[in-house]
């Protein structure tokens, strides 16, 4: 549906400045109420918001997730009350109780947005940028969609509203930079330009000229008063355009109305207060009690939530009219199923991984996996931030993506870990694809706050990191990862493996593509490692989260329990003691949070009663819940160094004799007690 930027702003007979008034003021009022919240970004992008929702944004409010919708980002999400008050005028699932009980327990309104809790959430935004990088991802699952199935099925835009401080993080230049890069000319971002930050004004900290730094990233820019709806509205309409990514930097004043706070830091982050909030009503012309909307300007808004039922019923009418085997691909991308053929492919490799039983790097075993099923599973789309080549995630079968032609499924994000990390989101949040990217595990710090938030919305993404250990070598102790696992296991609903030999990490590829509600990282090595198993059919055993590999006969004096390269080395320091008539049972845990989840009596059972010692080239984290506050742990207490993989593993004491020795130490221990 296209409305003339010319058209009267009262399109439905109620003045533009009415329908904004009653978004400002139901995020004041909310605010007031809770006391607690960010009155300045609702009050000054109110006027912004209004024309895009009223005028532009294609959506229908009764249907929050119908495919082919524009998607609104509001990047700045402290500046929730925005979203919340548009989504309940518009007849969305926020009720005004959620809004009179904003950021309390059980409402649907906490205080930034959260995706799966607010339906008509597109994203969780709160912390700075993520915003802004993940809709790259969406505008990016947008095109490629669009190459998939066409203009009929797939034709809509991906809007973001960004304040300052998304502008600022450092993540804002690797999404702006891929986005220009790769002419996603369906994203336009609507810059809250107030020039005020929490501290004061933005020149404290910042003078760069926002326009010519997204230009030289190859956007199309301009400047508007961001308080006048006719131009808001023609910049809007004529970026839609371009074919290029888009950013309207609208020149606002913060917590407009408000007399005394509005374009100062004060009317940040602060209720407004009983006195300021009367008399932004006063200066604004709302003569109403808190919480209430006049009826003409309730209708009006409730219309505007209707308006994109004539689009949705149109794009029904076009999937009808699809093939069947053009709906069946359209819907199979939308589930990212893992179908038939995927499951024949994976049971095919694990014959073979377990009847030759090859002496791969995890990452070498993980490429011969991607190779075997990347072509069975519609959607999946792989990335590497530049370390193709050695994170090996590029499949034979996968095309690349470029500007233009995205129709292709491998996508070489650059040297930009946080932005891939937070495109992968967009690209699972929007539909139809199932992401994942590699880079180097002790490069999962720059990841991490997008895989914490992929963590919290529950998305089924894959990072692939690689050089898992000191075994990398001569590359030293600034690419050696000691820490990241067990800053990575700490994560909440993150599933984090470290497979053994080839088997495993067919089987971890395995569970992280079932995990259809949380993101996976697969932690694989750069060294050659033995392959131990040899069952090619059967349940998959990492699903377990760790099991037994070694039982000895007559129960056992001791559990070896490792993960990664040192499972080889747990059962080469079995094979010693039991020349010394030590029973040693070994455990594979390649999965703590899987085997976290197993039954009592499942655990009971790989752990045993005897005493533990735990090993893996890496600080102990939380490994004492697993071995006992009296187990031994074989690792590292430091940062690693430079030298061939096999004099580190020597130096720093992870060799069979050192699992050997520190088993002695437990059963001797474990005696005297």
């Amino acid at each position: 549906m296209n409305i003339s930027v010319h058209a009267e702003a009262d399109l439905y007979a109620v003045a533009h400045s009415d329908l904004a008034n009653a978004v400002r003021f139901l995020a004041v009022d909310a605010i007031e109420t809770s006391q607690s919240g960010h009155p300045g970004l609702p009050m000054g992008m109110a006027d912004v918001a209004t024309v895009l929702f009223s005028r532009f944004l294609k959506f229908d409010s009764a249907h929050p997730n119908w495919p082919d919708r524009d998607r609104f980002v509001l990047s700045a999400g402290h500046g929730s009350m925005l979203l919340y008050a548009l989504l309940h005028l518009t007849g969305g699932d926020v009720s005004l109780d959620d809004i009179k009980a904003f950021r309390q327990w059980g409402s649907r309104t906490p205080g930034h947005p959260e995706y799966g809790h607010t339906p008509g959430v597109e994203t969780t935004t709160g912390p700075l940028g993520q915003g802004i990088a993940t809709a790259v991802g969406m505008a990016l699952a947008e095109r490629m969609a669009n190459a998939r199935h066409g203009d009929g099925l797939v034709d809509h835009f991906t809007y973001v509203i960004a304040g300052d401080g998304c502008l600022m993080e450092g993540i804002s230049q690797e999404a702006i930079s891929l986005a220009g890069h790769l002419g996603l000319g369906r994203l336009i971002v609507l810059f809250d330009d107030n020039g005020i930050s929490i501290d004061g004004p933005t020149s404290l900290a910042t003078s760069d000229d926002q326009l010519a730094r997204f230009a030289a990233s190859g956007w199309s820019v301009r400047r508007v008063d961001g308080h006048d709806p006719e131009a808001v509205a023609q910049a809007i309409a004529e970026e839609r355009e371009t074919a290029r990514p888009s950013l309207i930097a609208c020149r606002t004043i913060i917590g407009y109305g408000a007399p005394d706070r509005q374009g100062t830091e004060k009317a940040h982050g602060a209720p407004l207060g009983t006195e300021q909030t009367a008399a932004a009503r006063r200066a604004l012309g709302w003569d109403y009690q808190p919480f209430v909307v006049p009826i003409p300007v309730a209708k009006a808004w409730r219309m505007i939530g209707q308006r994109g039922q004539v689009d949705r019923l149109a794009w029904l009418d076009r999937y009808e009219d699809a093939t069947p085997e053009q709906r069946d691909m359209f819907v199979e991308g939308k589930a990212v199923a893992l179908p038939a053929a995927y499951a024949l492919a994976a049971a095919k490799l694990r014959e073979r991984f377990a009847s030759e039983r090859p002496k791969l790097a995890t990452r070498q075993a993980s490429q011969q996996v991607l190779d075997a099923i990347a072509g069975t599973i519609p959607g999946l789309v792989g990335g590497s931030a530049d370390l193709t080549h050695s994170n090996l995630t590029h499949a034979k079968a996968q095309a690349p993506v470029k500007s233009g032609a995205f129709a292709g499924d491998y996508i070489h994000y650059g040297i930009r870990e946080h932005g891939m990390a937070a495109a992968m989101n967009g690209l699972a949040l929007h539909g139809g694809f199932l992401p994942y990217g590699g880079t180097f595990l002790a490069f999962s710090d720059y990841s991490r706050p997008a895989i914490r938030l992929a963590a919290l919305m529950r998305l089924r993404v894959i990072h692939v990191m690689t050089h898992d250990s000191i075994g990398l070598g001569e590359d030293g102790p600034t690419h050696q990862p000691v820490e990241h696992l067990a800053a990575l296991r700490v994560i909440p609903n993150l599933l984090v493996f470290r497979p053994a030999d080839a088997v495993e990490t067919l089987e971890a590829w395995d569970c992280a593509l079932e995990a259809e509600d949380r993101p996976s990282v697969l932690c694989l090595s750069r060294q050659a490692l033995p392959t131990f198993r040899s069952d090619a059919r059967g349940r998959n055993r990492v699903a377990r989260g760790a099991y037994l590999i070694v039982s000895p006969d007559g129960g056992r004096d001791v559990t070896l329990m490792a993960t990664g390269s040192e499972v080889s080395i747990a059962l080469e320091a079995a094979r010693l003691l039991a020349t010394e008539h030590v029973r040693a049972a070994v455990v594979s845990a390649p999965c703590f949070a899987l085997f976290e989840e197993q039954p009592d009596d499942y655990r009971a059972a790989v752990l045993g009663t005897a005493p533990r010692v735990g090993v893996e080239a890496a600080v102990a984290g939380d490994w004492h819940r697993w071995i006992g506050a009296d187990g031994e742990f074989v690792g590292m207490r430091g940062f690693g160094a430079s030298a061939p993989a096999p004099v580190l593993y020597r130096e720093f004491g992870i060799t069979s004799q050192s699992v050997a020795e520190a088993a002695r130490k437990a059963i001797a221990r474990a005696r005297k007690q």
